[in-house]
């Protein structure tokens, strides 16, 4: 899969080993047991949210749930249980950070809006975690003030960022630094590639 995104995408040669390093990150805290927490600002926080979509349900598998699970739902309650079955699937555990308006909100109401990811990551994380911070310059404030969080909290932390990676690629275990100058351009770079790291993971952990 990694062979085709950069055959596809020969810029990305450069960042290989940083894509497989983020995969390889991603896998320990899975299957550990942890979370990816995700965000980003404007295009970049749509990009947060398409990521979760991707890692929470089948991607391009069907993610058939566990037989323990199936055997569970019907005693909890056949009829319901039955329709359960047919319809779950199998999720890697993620969450957008932007995506709350309602805490988001109140917080910026009540404190520092600059820091309204980094009350997420001081709630939600926990050591072993995964924080990913999404920024085209790397240098948003607020989801640098998440990563800081994020790593005084145990959690690692990957930037997918452009240009010279900025402030984030700097606090980061492993940054993903697309080559480019241009927004529009780094941000059509971001797709492809955390497109095949949630096509590695399914891959990794669902064999259907």
């Amino acid at each position: 899969m990694l062979n085709e995104l950069i055959t596809r995408y020969p810029l990305l040669s450069s960042i290989r080993e940083e894509i497989e390093n983020a995969y390889n990150t991603i896998v320990e805290c899975y299957e550990n047991g942890g979370k990816v927490l995700i965000v980003g600002n404007g295009g970049s926080a749509a990009d947060a949210e398409h990521i979760v979509g991707e890692l929470m349900k089948g991607f391009v598998k069907n993610r058939t749930i566990s037989k323990e699970m199936q055997e569970a739902l019907l005693e909890i309650d056949p009829e319901r249980g039955a329709g359960l079955i047919k319809n779950l699937q199998g999720g890697l555990p993620a969450i957008c950070l932007n995506a709350h308006t309602s805490l988001n909100t109140a917080f910026a109401n009540d404190k520092d809006p600059v820091m309204i990811y980094a009350q997420q990551v001081n709630g939600y994380g926990k050591p072993g975690d995964v924080f990913i911070g999404i920024s085209t310059s790397g240098n948003a404030e607020n989801v640098m003030y998440a990563a800081i969080t994020a790593k005084a909290k145990g959690l690692k932390v990957i930037a997918l960022t452009g240009k010279d990676g900025g402030k984030l690629a700097k606090v980061s275990d492993v940054s993903m630094i697309v080559p480019v100058q241009e927004t529009y351009k780094i941000q059509e770079y971001h797709l492809p590639i955390y497109h095949v790291l949630c096509l590695m993971l399914e891959d990794r952990f669902y064999e259907e």
